[in-house]
């Protein structure tokens, strides 16, 4: 078997796990193994699949289909600035984390990144997908990019839909907020003044970007100081 149908079917595997033990199965296998046991599992399945998919992806071809020019990457590297200060961002004070503060963040007025999107975390691995497709076409690249788009789109659908069922504040929430970045603040339903990410989410956004893009800096050309990492 080729390690691209390898890959294929890692990502298949990551994906599909991971969205299944999300949403359809959660409560079922929450209600039999509890919390812990629901979060020893969904831990282990999760390593596993990914463990597959670096594997397949080490051992599969990387020739690749399309390579972008070097603005391409320096604009992507920017892109990817933004999707990390949104990673960061989503760590700090999300209403759809499981605790038991929940609930009182889904009444508050939407402020920082999820003033910009309701889902900051699904769209940094949105905006990573979309610039690996875009600057380096190879089918190992594209298969994995592909599966990580697919996990975050269907991700933020399905958390919206348990969310519902889970919190009776949620409907506000989403009323209040907007899936499509910038939707809530373009249609009045949230305030510009209010879209300033946390300084947590900017300096830590901005740490994790320079040292993923330290790994990335034969391909990236970045203007001024910026080319030297």
């Amino acid at each position: 078997m080729s390690g691209l149908v390898l890959l294929a079917l890692g990502t298949i595997a990551f994906v599909g796990t991971h969205l299944a033990m999300s949403h359809p199965l959660r409560m079922r296998l929450v209600g039999q193994l509890g919390e812990a046991g629901f979060s020893l599992l969904y831990s282990l399945v999760a390593f596993a699949t990914l463990g597959w998919m670096i594997w397949a992806y080490q051992s599969a071809d990387a020739w690749p289909l399309w390579t972008a020019p070097d603005p391409a990457w320096t604009a992507a590297s920017l892109i990817m600035l933004v999707a990390s200060i949104l990673l960061i961002g989503s760590l700090i004070r999300n209403p759809a984390f499981p605790h038991p503060g929940a609930a009182k963040l889904a009444k508050a007025p939407a402020r920082g990144v999820y003033a910009i999107t309701r889902h900051p975390m699904n769209w940094s691995f949105i905006l990573w997908a979309l610039t690996h497709i875009a600057v380096y076409g190879s089918l190992r690249n594209l298969i994995v990019a592909a599966g990580i788009l697919v996990l975050a789109v269907a991700g933020s659908i399905g958390q919206d839909r348990k969310k519902r069922a889970l919190l009776t504040d949620w409907s506000q929430w989403q009323a209040r907020t907007s899936f499509i970045p910038f939707g809530a603040l373009l249609s009045g339903r949230a305030k510009w003044r209010d879209a300033l990410p946390s300084w947590i989410a900017i300096v830590g956004g901005f740490v994790l970007w320079l040292a993923v893009t330290s790994l990335h800096a034969p391909q990236v050309s970045l203007p001024g100081w910026l080319g030297l990492i």
